[in-house]
């Protein structure tokens, strides 16, 4: 498995995060690291991405930063030269995954159907996202698709919560969970980091209470 993908399965989760100013980066990921989550999928929603992806890949560089909501080729040369480590995507784009492979850049495309599921092993890929999760029929449907695809990894992301996580994070077929509760928009609009890393230190200890 990709070094990077051995990192995210030891992490088991994936905080989502948005940020609209790139001046909540560097303490949004000191209170992640604070919490035991080393991990932070900043999605290419607002024009704020990029400059916070390069503070955090250049402030905390054992930190594994990532791009998510990644729409076209333009976007994943941007998200690389600014120190994305990975690239997520809602959907499977062929054009952008095609383009990942032949570059080296680790993607995991979205994806909630077993024909999607199908082009990821057409290109080579080894893990993908399941999004959105849980309006996508959840654990149940994840299960149901690992079985033909027997060596193909899933990481869902959408409707994830501490009610739910330790449920999907059972399943040996899923190498990590996507989740934005610990990084809430409000909580970074508000500055309170310090809940943020109370947070993620729960999340971490629901990951270690089911995988040991």
């Amino acid at each position: 498995m990709h070094e990077v993908l051995q990192k995210i399965q030891e992490i088991g989760i994936v905080p989502v995060v948005v940020l609209d100013d790139a001046k909540d980066a560097a303490p949004l990921a000191k209170a992640l690291i604070d919490g035991g989550l080393p991990c932070a999928e900043v999605t290419f929603r607002t024009e704020a991405a990029e400059e916070s992806i390069r503070i955090m890949a250049e402030q905390f560089p054992d930190m594994l930063v990532g791009a998510g909501t990644v729409l076209t080729t333009e976007q994943v040369d941007r998200a690389v030269a600014a120190g994305a480590k990975f690239i997520v995507s809602p959907g499977l784009n062929p054009k952008v995954v095609k383009y990942c492979v032949e570059k080296g850049i680790l993607i995991t495309p979205g994806t909630c159907t077993p024909s999607e599921v199908e082009q990821a092993i057409e290109h080579g890929l080894e893990v993908v996202k399941f999004f959105p999760a849980e309006q996508a029929g959840g654990l149940a449907m994840i299960k149901a698709m690992a079985a033909p695809y027997t060596k193909m990894m899933f990481m869902p992301t959408g409707g994830i919560s501490p009610s739910n996580v330790r449920d999907y994070l059972g399943f040996k077929k899923i190498i990590a969970c996507g989740g934005s509760w610990m990084v809430k928009g409000d909580l970074v609009k508000a500055g309170d980091f310090a809940k943020i890393t109370e947070l993620s230190k729960e999340a971490v200890a629901i990951v270690k209470e089911v995988r040991g």
